[in-house]
């Protein structure tokens, strides 16, 4: 009985510390007392509570541009909303704070937690990539900027992961050409094409291996669909892209299957030399 009764007690306690708090929230914001806000809103910041530190922060951040405490408030606004899981909004802010105020101290941190707001809001390769580029560009120039800085290695590893995504995405395309064969046209050509043109954007990519092997398939299905004049010619187009694969990737993953294309495709123009 008495520990049912500890337990209630310990329930009141709880929703009226929590009233407590909502009031003195309510309080503050009500102010016409923006230093006072500001104060509360670090002490908000301090405690882990982010969105409260951020609705105080947007109404006292304009009123104090161009004052001393301008930079900080703003810096404040960005980082609450960042560690507030909320990286689109924060990256914006961090944007804002590092072009207005380029010589600050945090400039540096502001434009790699800019990038990082941008790198964690990018999403899977299927969807749009606009917040793919948005990091891109910052982390960019961040490494212009900041050569000798303290983040450039993790700005690198970041680069190299977005632009992986990036590869990965047009892979995706490619490989929907593919699937499409011969529906309303040639989607064989169109896989070629995509796959070449995805490489050299992006020549040290992780799928580079799995790009040639597409290309190799998509050159070989093309072929076997061509009319009589042109098989010859692209008979040899997948031998050429059959080398292509097997110079660099002499021990690939795929080495089984291409072996089988260029077997059957080396048979097919001796037959016919």
């Amino acid at each position: 009985m008495h520990k049912a009764v500890f337990r209630l007690f310990l329930v009141f306690a709880s929703l009226i510390m929590g009233l407590s708090s909502c009031s003195e929230f309510v309080r503050v914001q009500k102010s016409a007392n923006n230093n006072l806000k500001y104060a509360y809103a670090k002490k908000y910041y301090e405690s882990g509570k982010y969105s409260k530190a951020i609705d105080l922060l947007q109404e006292v951040v304009p009123v104090f541009n161009g004052s001393a405490e301008g930079p900080e408030s703003l810096y404040l606004l960005a980082d609450s909303y960042y560690k507030d899981n909320r990286p689109i909004a924060a990256s914006d802010f961090f944007v804002r704070y590092y072009s207005s105020y380029p010589k600050a101290p945090k400039a540096e941190e502001a434009r790699y937690k800019a990038a990082m707001g941008f790198y964690e809001a990018s999403p899977e390769a299927r969807l749009d990539q606009s917040a793919t580029y948005e990091a891109i560009q910052e982390m960019q120039a961040y490494l212009d900027f900041y050569p000798e800085g303290v983040h450039v290695e993790k700005i690198k590893q970041m680069l190299f992961d977005l632009q992986d995504k990036l590869a990965y995405k047009e892979y995706l395309h490619a490989e929907l050409y593919y699937n499409l064969g011969l529906y309303m046209g040639n989607n064989y050509r169109a896989c070629i094409i995509t796959g070449k043109e995805a490489l050299k954007e992006f020549p040290y990519t992780k799928y580079r291996e799995d790009f040639l092997y597409l290309i190799l398939r998509a050159s070989y299905k093309e072929a076997s669909f061509s009319v009589n004049e042109k098989v010859q010619t692209r008979y040899r187009e997948v031998l050429d892209q059959y080398y292509a694969y097997i110079n660099e990737f002499p021990d690939g993953k795929y080495l089984r299957q291409v072996r089988q294309i260029y077997e059957f495709v080396s048979k097919h123009i001796s037959k016919n030399v």
